[in-house]
Formats: structure tokens, C-alpha cells, sequence
């Protein structure tokens, strides 16, 4: 893994340092180097590469219990470290996509997994500016939490109903097209035939995953495509709003929420539907989302006689912001996980709420986040129940 870094690092520097082309804008038969948004090296229509990089630098705290405030747990970490490459090669229509990982989270070694630091691979060509497809791995067009990237969230991370119920990333094939209008709303359409495997998968079985989502934007477009950024930063002018719907049929999975989870005894059919909104308007912000994963037998078993479940139920998950001045943000979260009746004994109804602080320094790219939160099971919220907690979480993000 660190040789692998090395070797870009190094050669990213070899081409900066020894070709010509890349030095000083002394004519226009020389690439030119611009740091506006990350650095930017281009050449004419034929090549452009955006180089950029982040890392999350978190401490966090968890009680005992609600009533037994002493720390049961620190979280000091590198929680991501990212370093992204995209731009185009031959002609803008021909663009690339490429994020690597290199944080313990983002390698999935907490998950006991081999390390995977491929965490976007893709290529897409573009046949219109309304009209392009993708292929390689990347996020799939589940919900819009997921979607959105985790260098533009407004708590620490995301929300305890995502965990359960993302479609999160896969390989595949990809399309997304926007419908033109004469008016301001925009409606747009998106979709994928997938591997139903998740990340870096190795060969499977013939059942693949497809996915397909609608979203309408009745006032038009975001600024700054803010309908996949969390917070009103830009303070939109005029009410903005955008309305998803997603739906996922994957085809024999063997992981317990699909794309992620533990592996299961038997290959199930999944089935998931998501609905999700953003609204914006004048430093307001207001996020909300639904899910519900279905199966028609959860329960797998295997010759040892183990049972593993397919986590089958519903979810919720609502944001409300409010940006108090250019450069901060208060933000209240409450997130709910509720399994079927099928599947009680092994996984528990979950619930949290948080409350978040964010000092803008740089946009999202450099910021200060503090988040405040309680959890609870089995709808006991009561302090003195055990299974619950208070977290603390204190975040610096600094990328480019």
C-alpha cells in the first residue's frame, strides 16, 4: 500500500519537475497548471487532470451508559485520507474518475477484510451534457446521505440509517440522463446494473443488482449543486428543493444488507425502496429519508446449524440546519433503524440524535465540526437503560 503511494507521489513529481510542457505558461503549446480547486494540469481539449486530497482528523468520546457519563470508549484516528484523480484524456468527452483510500476505516480493515483502497475506479463518456454513462465501481443512485460526499457533511459522519440500508458502492454499469424542460424544474434520471457485491468484488454468481432513481427539482437547480451538499453555505436566494426516489433489486446476495454486511448461509433476493428530499433556502437547510429493505425468507441457515439474517425493516433519517452566520452552522440530527418482526431476534431497533457544530473555514474543504449526541435501543430512551450512550465527536477536515 505504501509503495503504491509512493509511486504516484513520485511520479506525479517526475512530470511536474522534468517535462517541459508542464513549467510556466510561456506559450500555448504548454500545459497549464492552475490551483484554483485542487491542482489542475491541462493541455488544450486533449488531457486534464485535477489532482486533490483530504483527511478527517477526529477525537471522540462514548459514555458508559445514558445515566453513567464515564468514557467506555476514545476514537482517536485518521478517519479518512483520501486522494482523488479525475479529468479527461483525448477529448472532455472521455472522462475518469479515481479515489483512493487510505485510512484503516477506508481500507475496511475494522470489518476484518484485506485491505481495499480502491474506493472509486470509473470511466464515463459523455454523448450530451444531459446524457452520459459510466463504468468501473463507484456510489451507487441510492440515498441522497450516501451520495453525497464525505468531505461535504455537516456531522462527522453519517447517520445511524444509512449504515443499515445504503446501497453504498459497487462495479457496474451506469447511466444518468436529464430531462430537458423549457421551465426552471429539472427532473433527472439515473441508474445502474451492478455486481450486487459491493466494493472490489471477487467473482460471484450469476445475480447482479439493478438500480434505478427519479429525482424532481420543481425551482430549478441548486447553486453549486447543493442538493447533494449538506447545509446551506451558499444561501440560496430563492427556496430550492429536490424530491428522490430509488429502488434496488439485487439478485442472489450474499451479504446481510447487500452491497455490505456479513456474509449470509444462502444467497437471498434483496429489495430496497428509498425516498428522500433537500430543501434550502436563505441559510436553512432541511434533509429527510426513508428506507425499507425487503426479503421473502431473511433467515439463512447452514449445516452447523448458525442462522445469519438479512437486515429487513425501515429506516428514517432527518436533518435541520441553520447556517447563524457566513461561517457557522448549527445542525440537529435524529436517525431510526426499525427490523421486521422476522428478524427482532438478532437485530434491535436503534435510535440517535445529534446535535452538530460546524465552523466553516474554507467552504467544506477546511472546517472545524463538533457533534453531541445521544443513542438508544429497543425505544427505551430512558438515561437509565444501559444500552444507551452519550458521543462526543471533535473533527478537523482540511483537504484541497
Amino acid at each position: 500500500m505504501r509503495r503504491s503511494l509512493y509511486f504516484i507521489l513520485l511520479l506525479l513529481s517526475f512530470v511536474l519537475v522534468f517535462n517541459p510542457g508542464f513549467a510556466q505558461n510561456e506559450s500555448d503549446e504548454r500545459a497549464l497548471i492552475n490551483v484554483d480547486k485542487g491542482i489542475s494540469i491541462s493541455k488544450d481539449s486533449l488531457f486534464l487532470l485535477n489532482l486533490r486530497f483530504r483527511m478527517q482528523n477526529r477525537f471522540g468520546l462514548r459514555s458508559e451508559s445514558g445515566e453513567d457519563l464515564s468514557i467506555e470508549q476514545t476514537d482517536f484516528r485518521v478517519r479518512r485520507l483520501r486522494l482523488r484523480f479525475d479529468g479527461y484524456v483525448l477529448s472532455p468527452r472521455i472522462q475518469y474518475y479515481i479515489q483512493l483510500g487510505f485510512s484503516k476505516a477506508d481500507l475496511d480493515l475494522e470489518s476484518g477484510d484485506y485491505a481495499q483502497p480502491i474506493r472509486d475506479a470509473l470511466i464515463y463518456y459523455y454523448f450530451t451534457d444531459n446524457l452520459y454513462v459510466g463504468f468501473g465501481q463507484g456510489k451507487l443512485p441510492g440515498n441522497r446521505e450516501r451520495v453525497v460526499s464525505s468531505g461535504n457533511l455537516q456531522f462527522s459522519d453519517r447517520s445511524l440509517a444509512n449504515g443499515t440500508f445504503t446501497l453504498d458502492r459497487d462495479f457496474g454499469f451506469f447511466g444518468y440522463y436529464t430531462i430537458p424542460t423549457k421551465g426552471r424544474a429539472n427532473y433527472q434520471i439515473k441508474a445502474a446494473i451492478n455486481t450486487g457485491e459491493g466494493r472490489n468484488p471477487s467473482p460471484g454468481d450469476a445475480g447482479l443488482s439493478y438500480t434505478g432513481r427519479f429525482e424532481y427539482l420543481p425551482f430549478g437547480k441548486f447553486v453549486n449543486s447543493g442538493d447533494y451538499s449538506e447545509g446551506d453555505l451558499e444561501f440560496e436566494t430563492t427556496p430550492k428543493l429536490s424530491i428522490g426516489a430509488s429502488y434496488n433489486y439485487n439478485d442472489e446476495a450474499v451479504r446481510a444488507r447487500g452491497q455490505l454486511g456479513s456474509h449470509l448461509c444462502e444467497a437471498r433476493d434483496l429489495q430496497v425502496f428509498i425516498a428522500d428530499a433537500m430543501f434550502k433556502y436563505m441559510g436553512w437547510a432541511m434533509m429527510a429519508e426513508y428506507f425499507q429493505r425487503t426479503a421473502a425468507n431473511p433467515l439463512t441457515h447452514n449445516e452447523a446449524g448458525d442462522t445469519k439474517a438479512v437486515w429487513v425493516g425501515k429506516g428514517n433519517n432527518i436533518h435541520l440546519s441553520r447556517m447563524i452566520s457566513r461561517k457557522s452552522e448549527l445542525a440537529l440530527r435524529y436517525s431510526s433503524v426499525r427490523p421486521d418482526q422476522e428478524i427482532e431476534m438478532y437485530e434491535h431497533r436503534a435510535e440517535e440524535t445529534a446535535l452538530g457544530y460546524t465552523r466553516y473555514i474554507n467552504g467544506h474543504r477546511i472546517k472545524i465540526q463538533g457533534n453531541l449526541g445521544y443513542a438508544w435501543a429497543d425505544d427505551e430512551i430512558e438515561l437509565v437503560n444501559t444500552a444507551n450512550f452519550w458521543f462526543a465527536t471533535f473533527q478537523v477536515e482540511f483537504g484541497i
